[in-house]
């Protein structure tokens, strides 16, 4: 295996991380700023209110997204399996 290689692998792996996490994250960033805004409107400063709307959101976006995050994930895991002799030899 070059070094080459191994960039290129770790390289897709990275973008599989990101495609993966990133809209997830995104969404409990989103609702993180918004909640956090409201919080520092009204003044309630209660940071269990934070938590349990990021919970919500987190989840919500697992059940809308998840299967294809998740076919992603496998297509992934896939090709690189098949990969593996490429790699090695």
């Amino acid at each position: 295996m070059t070094p080459e290689l191994a960039l290129t692998e770790l390289r897709r792996g990275l973008e599989v991380m990101l495609w993966v996490g990133g809209p997830l994250l995104l969404c409990v960033l989103v609702v993180g700023v918004v909640v956090g805004v409201v919080q520092a409107a009204t003044q309630i400063n209660e940071p269990t209110i934070a938590f349990i709307a990021k919970a919500v959101t987190l989840t919500a976006a697992l059940f809308a997204i998840g299967s294809f995050l998740l076919a992603y994930l496998v297509d992934y895991t896939v090709a690189l399996f098949h990969r593996i002799p490429h790699l090695i030899g």
